[in-house]
């Protein structure tokens, strides 16, 4: 699906990270997009940087107020055409540690925040885009984010890669759902990406983390990510599908 001056994009979590980056690109493409982002994020400096193609809507992605209000504005300005949810939440811990059972609320807040949040998103801006009249055989295409955790789920991450998991188990179900909507949705699972997460860990950290990408060995960049989001866009045939950016990396125990 080519991307023109009437396209629209909301992408979430798209004021840091792989959503910044994915912003960056959309805009830069042609499109107007429309952040959902906290209100603590750098959603507004983005948005002023960026220009008038990009308005900064500070959203909760599990609050369905909230996300309908950002729809409602995406489809004020054009076609909505493009969601892509980047929005998440890493709370790591075990099953059962040191201080006892892994607390219930911390599971249930990142399952929310990853899984139901971008489920909110997928089936609002769904809605939004049957209005539109098919271009190049799509009204729209929904791109979700997933990671490596969901098959190669590490020592403390139970929670993590189960909201992933469920992206990713959510993936297809969804585009057999939408596909006589003339909308696809196809899921990125990156690996290890230098995104505001992993940017505080010290040098040697990092390079262990480098190491153990077999090719390239190094860590993602956000806009390798926003590539691939791009292509997914161009590329009618992709549909239903999960695709792993990772370098060829499994990942270890821990």
């Amino acid at each position: 699906m080519q991307i023109n001056d009437s396209t629209v994009a909301v992408v979430t979590g798209g004021a840091s990270g792989l959503g910044k980056a994915t912003t960056r690109r959309l805009v830069a493409d042609g499109a107007k997009v429309i952040i959902l982002d906290l209100d603590s994020s750098p959603g507004a400096d983005l948005a002023a940087e960026l220009g008038r193609a990009v308005t900064f809507m500070p959203t909760d992605v599990r609050d369905q107020d909230q996300v309908q209000a950002a729809i409602d504005v995406a489809t004020a300005q054009g076609e909505l055409r493009i969601a892509v949810t980047c929005a998440g939440v890493g709370t790591p811990g075990r099953v059962v540690g040191r201080n006892g059972p892994h607390p219930l609320d911390v599971f249930r807040r990142v399952v929310e925040v990853n899984l139901i949040g971008t489920f909110n998103v997928l089936r609002l801006a769904a809605a939004a885009m049957l209005s539109n009249e098919p271009r190049q055989g799509d009204r729209g295409v929904v791109v979700m984010t997933a990671s490596i955790a969901a098959y190669d789920g590490q020592i403390g991450q139970a929670a993590y890669a189960a909201s992933k998991g469920g992206v990713v188990g959510l993936t297809l179900s969804a585009a057999r759902d939408l596909a006589d909507k003339s909308i696809r949705v196809v899921t990125i699972a990156p690996g290890t990406f230098m995104t505001p997460m992993l940017a505080g860990l010290p040098p040697e950290a990092t390079a262990a983390l480098e190491a153990g990408v077999p090719h390239p060995s190094r860590l993602g960049r956000p806009d390798e990510f926003a590539s691939l989001v791009r292509h997914v866009i161009d590329n009618g045939m992709l549909n239903g599908e999960v695709i792993r950016l990772d370098g060829a990396l499994r990942m270890p125990p821990r």
